[in-house]
């Protein structure tokens, strides 16, 4: 197939993504946050939208609970790092909040097809582009808030510039696109550095196997290229540092991990005080939790119950002896074990923390199933019927994703924690203007985060929504917006709202 042709089709299926996953978060998740990573990340994101990065902490602070968002010295801030929520604010400045992780999804489509073109040929990208975009766990994610599509596609941008800049030979120079070697190690260390800001430990994962090739360059490679890893490492490390700014200005501590604000044990090691477990967190439960990522990303990954790594040894044997595309492939090992020092794992939406090996994976999985067909190689023997066979097995695995698994999987999203867009409505029909809602829920927190929304930083206006911590709570709630009508809101009983007796 001609190169041009794969890149037609490939940005097809770029536009495809952003539609799919447009749609997913519209109708799935209907344009709402469902968990608290969600609810803090797009808390901040409106902060910043307004130039700032903190706000001060309102009167009654627990009454105002928003997950992960933390009080501090008089000021509120959402624990997360920068990076994430200062993208997320492009889209809250212009009115397109839910469409930056269906735009990125779209982008990484086009970066992995880039990346296999690279590696080895058009083909090989079409294919492994083909399939990430049906991947259920890309499809997922970039329906949320989550902060992973913007990390995958800062992971591509990097593998990309790095691997342009340190081609597997000398003499390899592609003829259609000529970048500048500045500008190629600034994008490298540029993208290294905003992932550091988005998702650290990621960033170590996504690092570790191109600074294994950066320290051989160091010590065998050309004077050029030595300076060139080493301007890479000076930048990335020189903007991933600005995190210690940003601890200090929220916090007062360069060196604080803010994430222990909330939770005092959520710290990356082992022993007593790392996790939540008396005893902290252990090789026994970092095994469980590793075990339960990798069960999940079986499904997950690729939409082929059990069998996500079907092709991926014939596909690692093709590609024995490419050096580029063992780096790609080694962010998922390295990823694996970075993280089993973390002491949480998670798979609601696939195993988010190995999302950024997806590239290499579906690489790795693509070339498998050419290198059987007799697309790639020398065999001959029985060539028509082993591509016949693939053709069907593909084909058959494809549309077991798209009929079979991946419908019911998204259907399982809605109303995600009980989190539903027609909640709101009876608040939204009651047209209170400026007052203050005390919400009585049923016993959990999302019965408030269904509404937590309509507030500000969240929605500008006069109305503010406060979570009942009982009634000496409630009390003091009263005795700070004493120029507020106040109203108490019963979630179990949605039409009615009661003024309260001062």
């Amino acid at each position: 197939m001609k190169p041009r042709i794969c890149s037609a089709l490939a940005l097809a299926l770029v536009l495809l993504t952003m539609v799919g996953t447009a749609w997913i978060s519209y109708s799935i998740f209907e344009h709402m946050p469902h968990v608290e990573d969600e609810f803090a990340n797009l808390w901040q994101a409106h902060v910043m939208a307004e130039n700032q990065i903190f706000l001060p902490s309102p009167p009654v602070p627990k009454a105002f609970m928003v997950p992960f968002v933390v009080d501090f010295h008089g000021q509120r801030f959402a624990k997360y790092p920068p990076g994430w929520p200062a993208t997320l604010s492009l889209g809250v400045r212009v009115g397109a909040t839910f469409f930056v992780n269906p735009l990125l999804a779209g982008l990484s489509v086009w970066l992995i097809y880039r990346l296999g073109s690279k590696i080895l040929r058009p083909e090989i990208g079409l294919l492994a582009a083909l399939l990430a975009a049906a991947s259920p766990m890309h499809l997922m994610l970039s329906g949320t808030l989550m902060p992973h599509p913007l990390s995958l596609f800062l992971a591509l941008a990097f593998m990309l510039a790095w691997l342009d800049l340190f081609p597997r030979r000398a003499d390899v120079v592609d003829e259609r696109i000529k970048i500048p070697a500045g500008l190629l190690m600034a994008v490298a260390g540029l993208c290294l550095g905003l992932l550091a800001l988005t998702r650290p430990l990621t960033a170590i994962g996504v690092a570790l196997p191109f600074l294994i090739h950066g320290l051989v360059l160091l010590v065998r490679g050309p004077h050029r290229k030595r300076w060139q890893a080493f301007g890479i490492a000076l930048i990335a490390v020189a903007i991933a540092a600005l995190i210690l700014l940003w601890q200090a200005a929220l916090a007062g501590d360069a060196w604080l991990n803010l994430y222990t604000l909330w939770w005092p044990y959520d710290k990356v090691g082992f022993g007593p005080g790392f996790g939540h477990a008396e005893a902290g967190h252990n090789l026994r439960s970092a095994i469980w939790t590793m075990g339960s990522n990798l069960k999940a990303g079986a499904h997950d990954f690729f939409g082929w119950p059990y069998a996500s790594w079907l092709f991926l040894p014939f596909g690692m044997f093709a590609l024995r002896l490419n050096r580029d595309g063992w780096m790609a492939l080694a962010v998922f090992p390295s990823l694996i074990g970075v993280h089993f020092a973390y002491w949480v794992g998670s798979w609601l939406f696939g195993p988010r923390y190995y999302y950024e090996a997806l590239p290499g994976l579906a690489i790795a999985n693509a070339l498998g199933i050419a290198w059987l067909g007799g697309w790639i190689g020398k065999a001959t023997r029985w060539l028509s019927l082993r591509r016949k066979a693939l053709v069907a097995l593909v084909g058959l695995l494809w549309m077991v994703n798209l009929c079979m698994y991946l419908p019911p999987r998204l259907d399982g999203m809605k109303g995600l924690y009980g989190v539903y867009g027609a909640a709101k409505q009876p608040v939204l029909d009651a047209d209170l203007g400026r007052a203050l809602i005390i919400v009585h829920t049923t016993g959990t927190w999302y019965d408030y985060g269904n509404l937590v929304t309509l507030g500000p930083p969240y929605l500008e206006g006069d109305l503010l929504l406060a979570i009942s911590q009982g009634s000496k709570t409630n009390e003091q709630l009263i005795e700070a917006y004493p120029d507020l009508p106040i109203y108490h809101y019963y979630v179990a009983d949605p039409s009615t709202f009661i003024e309260s007796q001062y």
